[in-house]
């Protein structure tokens, strides 16, 4: 059998080297139009910014290696122009040299990734602009930062490349803005949970400019001037493109492979394309989101990897089915963490589910074990069926401990109900005795038997302060003291089964502490006493932060700069 596969580095790297331990005689090329043919693309921001300080540590496999350990033939600075399906071969050009030739399969798999996109701006040639996708990228960047010495930068995008390399450029001592189209930096959060990573990035020095959305570049004395709509130019001694990928998919469209959303590769659950013995993996194809169902585009090393190593199975006569992906995924943030599972609040709401969500704000371990630190947990889960829609959490140690806990209950069909369950490891280190995921699940079951009612941060600003509702706030008198929600009297729950004749029973009372544990335990109190409660989900801590970041994003301006 002779294999064909188009692109290394995630999809087609695996797939080459499952292909052979599955079929030791298969002859298997692979055409690699980079230099590169497995490497970290995660790993790349952090190469620019010294953390990786050896390039070498980014080439997962060489050439070299995979022909040594695998007899797979890797062909770099190589590019597929054509498929010639009738008769199954494919037209190529070699890079270097310029020749072109034809190589015939017997399966191919195409496994292109996505280019970084870049609309027509005017500027966009301009040698100080860059973008970063591959190797050559970052040693490009990496060179351009030690020979330039540059100042400042613009990050155009607020996703996973920009962030991280807003963190390494930031590291190095440049000013950073990043200017992101939407009201938040990275979209699998919703905006009350991204709040936290705002601070955060603010509080290091960088600039944000949301709901803002680039134009256009120029070359002004020697440095490049940035065009934003509705500011100021925004003058810097370089800028990075990060406003997302797009499917590289013309090879595969001028082959007559069907498409599918934003013009990826339409797959089947054996990867297989619409033209047989044609497979398709990667950035490049579309799959079925997990928990929507629909027909989705989730551009993670993760799913890629699987997805190679499926259709490897199937190319070698086996039976392997892609169950889609929850686009599971975390990122490091300064000293932050940020991580989701599934799908956010707008998603759900998009997709026409009736959903609920609680907040909780635990420890990531024992809090008497020193070093505990508090993490924001947001679940979203169907309301009857109690199915979970999604989970995201920005805490710091242990925060992907739970999100993958999280991301197998969903993959696994348990319930939101299920999770207060679960059997987890605990030792002060680590954890408490009722580890965070089981805390969410005991608040969802508290919600099923209508032991507490909600209500959330955004529906705060309407409670009328006219005196027809108790607004109560059950925190200490010095955490009061050092901010609290308009028109809310402090009783602190300690003395509040001494004060309650200080309420009136026939209005309904609206409740918030610190972080949503303590207003509950008031709810408790006051319920069984012939009080109507609710109880403010995630407390004054997430309502604060939210208020605070809709301030700041108003401003536009570093809240707490480093000097």
């Amino acid at each position: 059998m002779k294999v064909i596969i188009v692109g290394g580095v995630a999809g087609g790297a695996t797939a080459a080297a499952r292909i052979r331990r599955l079929d030791e005689n298969a002859q298997i090329t692979v055409f690699e139009r980079s230099g590169h043919v497995s490497y970290a693309n995660c790993g790349l921001p952090y190469y620019i910014g010294d953390v990786i300080t050896d390039s070498a540590e980014l080439t997962l496999q060489t050439p070299e290696s995979f022909l040594k350990r695998f007899r797979i033939n890797m062909k770099v600075h190589h590019e597929v122009t054509d498929i010639h399906s009738q008769n199954k071969t494919v037209t190529v050009r070699n890079l270097v040299t310029g020749e072109i030739f034809t190589e015939s399969y017997d399966k191919l798999l195409l496994s292109p990734g996505a280019k970084p996109t870049k609309p027509p701006f005017p500027g966009i040639e301009s040698d100080k602009l860059f973008s970063l996708r591959t190797v050559e990228d970052t040693l490009q960047i990496k060179e351009f930062v030690q020979k330039n010495q540059p100042a400042s930068v613009v990050l155009a995008g607020g996703g996973f490349i920009g962030l991280e390399l807003a963190e390494n450029l930031r590291s190095l001592g440049l000013e950073v803005t990043i200017v992101q189209g939407l009201d938040r930096l990275l979209t699998p959060l919703d905006y009350d949970m991204a709040s936290f990573i705002h601070a955060q990035v603010r509080q290091k020095g960088i600039r944000l400019l949301l709901n803002s959305f680039v134009e256009g570049f120029e070359e002004h004395e020697g440095r490049i001037r940035v065009l934003v709509n509705g500011h100021e130019p925004l003058n810097a001694d370089m800028a990075v493109l990060a406003i997302g990928v797009t499917p590289d998919t013309q090879l595969a469209k001028s082959a007559g492979l069907e498409l599918g959303v934003r013009g990826s590769i339409a797959v089947n659950d054996r990867m297989e394309t619409s033209i047989p013995d044609i497979y398709a993996v990667g950035d490049a194809v579309e799959i079925r989101h997990f928990i929507t169902n629909r027909k989705s585009l989730i551009s993670l090393a993760g799913p890629a990897n699987k997805q190679g190593r499926i259709a490897a199975d199937n190319i070698c006569g086996m039976n392997s089915q892609y169950r889609g992906s929850l686009g599971t995924s975390v990122i490091k943030i300064f000293d932050l963490t940020a991580a989701s599972a599934g799908i956010n609040e707008e998603t759900a709401r998009e997709a026409g589910l009736d959903y609920d969500k609680v907040f909780l704000s635990p420890a990531n371990h024992a809090s008497y074990y020193p070093g505990g630190r508090i993490m924001t947990m947001k679940i979203i889960f169907e309301k009857n069926s109690y199915k979970l829609l999604g989970a995201q959490i920005v805490g710091y140690e242990g925060t992907d401990k739970r999100i993958d806990v999280l991301a197998t209950a969903m993959y696994s069909g348990l319930t939101a109900l299920d999770l207060k369950d679960l059997d987890l490891a605990y030792a002060p280190p680590f954890s408490s005795a009722k580890d965070p995921v089981n805390m969410a699940g005991f608040m969802i079951e508290n919600i099923a038997s209508e032991k507490v009612k909600q209500f959330h941060w955004n529906q705060v600003k309407d409670l009328p302060r006219d005196g027809s509702l108790n607004l109560l706030d059950v925190r200490t008198v010095q955490e009061n003291a050092s901010g609290a929600i308009e028109g809310f009297v402090n009783i602190p729950v300690d003395e509040l089964r001494e004060r309650m004749n200080e309420l009136e029973k026939e209005k309904p009372v609206y409740i918030t502490c610190q972080s949503g544990l303590r207003s509950y335990l008031a709810c408790r109190i006051l319920s069984q006493n012939g009080f109507e409660c609710y109880n403010l989900s995630g407390g004054y801590r997430l309502y604060a932060s939210v208020e605070k970041e809709i301030l700041a994003a108003e401003s536009a301006l570093p809240c707490g700069a480093d000097k």
